[in-house]
């Protein structure tokens, strides 16, 4: 199992929605000890300010070489940072990853561009004797598990958190509803189905984007099914993925009827337009209209998350007012206020 301290690599886009990966070892991991940001384009700033203004103690340093004078230890990994569309790796970062294979320092790579397939990085890992871990790689069938029905034997509370958009902020929050009801002395879990979330130290999940779509959903299930089993777990929040109707890779279906998720906590980005922010892509629908959508599914959405990039305090506020008016469901900041407001509805 790979942990430990680590380096992270950003690319320059320390301050854009690409470096999400980057962002979420940032609000924290249970995996790995996050020791400094590799971003030229903040060098010498707190990552921390620079992701969301707020300080982390996480300096960000040019190069790898600059780090490597100024951190206490060597790092165990390299981790790359960000997530491109395609998950093609950056010709920059790859640079950045030979020059960290040279100090014999693992690399954790969470795109779907393999470095074990690329015979230079390989060559240069074994010469080092450091490890090339590809988080995306799928499973091999033996390691599969098609869906049984056992998931509804899971008597505890199983919640979606959805969004109307890739990159909206879907793993955070669940995150934070988990760590809010642990607060309270809940038993909760979070399932992650992404490779942020594995590298954020999750237990109990898959990466969705890599498995054979004819096992997505059992993996879902026997995550879930495993969690409840083992953990006892008094509530499960599911991450979600992607969004119900972005044209680039709609999802979400499963994680109401495979996963049985009754109840769904909806990720509203209220500054963006089109998907991916991309006109050719199309126009993110109403909220009305996927909460109409998510009820086809039966299952229910209890509370509105809002994703505030590029909104004033006052449009926040304004946004909130008119939503729970017309709503009639929390409508809650998680990064400005926390998810207290959306506990009560999940009985917590």
């Amino acid at each position: 199992m790979a942990t430990g301290t680590a380096i992270v690599l950003s690319g320059g886009m320390l301050s854009e929605i690409n470096a999400k990966t980057t962002h979420g070892l940032l609000r924290g991991s249970e995996r790995f000890e996050i020791l400094a940001v590799i971003d030229s384009n903040h060098a010498g700033k707190d990552a921390g300010e620079v992701m969301d203004g707020r300080h982390c103690n996480i300096p960000v340093y040019a190069t790898i070489d600059e780090a490597l004078q100024k951190v206490s230890v060597l790092p165990d990994f390299c981790i790359v940072g960000v997530a491109t569309i395609g998950g093609v790796l950056p010709p920059s970062i790859l640079d950045e990853i030979r020059e960290a294979l040279m100090h014999g320092i693992s690399i954790i790579n969470g795109l779907h561009d393999f470095l074990s397939e690329r015979p230079d990085i390989l060559k240069l890992s074994q010469a080092n004797a450091a490890m090339l871990i590809d988080v995306r790689k799928p499973k091999r069938r033996a390691e599969l598990h098609f869906w049984e029905g056992k998931i509804y034997q899971v008597t505890a509370p199983i919640v979606a958190v959805m969004g109307m958009d890739c990159a909206t902020g879907k793993r955070t929050t669940a995150r934070f509803l988990r760590d809010a009801c642990r607060a309270k002395g809940k038993n909760a879990h979070m399932i992650y189905t992404g490779q942020t979330g594995w590298m954020q130290g999750g237990e109990y999940g898959f990466i969705f984007d890599s498995t054979l779509n004819d096992f997505i959903s059992g993996e879902l299930e026997h995550a879930i099914v495993s969690c409840w089993e083992e953990t006892q777990a008094d509530i499960i929040f599911l991450e979600g993925q992607s969004a119900l109707r972005n044209p680039s890779g709609p999802c979400g279906p499963e994680f109401l009827i495979s996963g049985n998720a009754k109840k769904v906590v909806l990720v509203v980005p209220i500054k963006r337009e089109f998907y991916d922010d991309l006109p050719e892509w199309g126009r993110i629908p109403s909220v009305e209209s996927e909460i109409a959508l998510i009820n086809a599914y039966g299952a229910e959405v209890v509370a509105v998350a809002l994703n505030t990039q590029g909104a004033t305090g006052e449009e926040i506020e304004q946004y909130k007012k008119e939503k729970e008016a017309a709503l009639g469901i929390p409508v809650v900041a998680p990064l400005e206020e926390g998810v207290e407001g959306i506990l009560a509805v999940l009985s917590i």
